[in-house]
């Protein structure tokens, strides 16, 4: 039997600081035993389902960027009602002009997230408030979810 159910794109946004990404997949109500998350240094592969619906997301990240360390402490992931959100530590620090590699995805399904965007000028802000994200998966280069 073939599988012939379509796969929705789920919208995703994000932010930065010189040292990290905030990263946010805007489905609400996952069902978290269906949830697959595999974070990478180079990319981030979400699989779930919502409402009857299934997501599929992959994202290259940008390459002039080096990258994310998915197996440091920092780099870490919530599945929460309303989203999936992602801590991610830069393998080097720097503001990078776009999140992903493919331009045209980016333009199509990656928004910036304002309401956690700095400024590179305004960054002695501090770092992202990463409080409530208890139940996040340290060091998941790899894991399923």
């Amino acid at each position: 039997m073939t599988d012939t159910t379509t796969k929705l794109l789920p919208p995703v946004k994000w932010a930065q600081r010189k040292d990290t990404l905030f990263v946010t997949i805007d489905v609400p109500d996952v069902v978290k035993d269906s949830a697959v998350v595999d974070l990478k240094d180079d990319s981030l592969t979400f699989k779930g389902k919502s409402h009857d619906n299934e997501y599929e997301l992959e994202l290259e990240f940008w390459k002039e960027g080096e990258g994310i360390d998915a197996a440091a402490d920092g780099s870490k992931y919530s599945i929460k009602p309303r989203n999936i959100q992602f801590h991610l530590v830069k393998k080097k620090e720097g503001f990078w002009p776009r999140l992903l590699e493919n331009k045209q995805l980016q333009k199509t399904n990656v928004k910036v997230d304002f309401d956690k965007w700095v400024d590179s000028d305004d960054e002695d802000e501090g770092g992202f408030n990463t409080a409530g994200m208890d139940d996040l998966a340290g060091g998941m280069g790899g894991m399923g979810g």
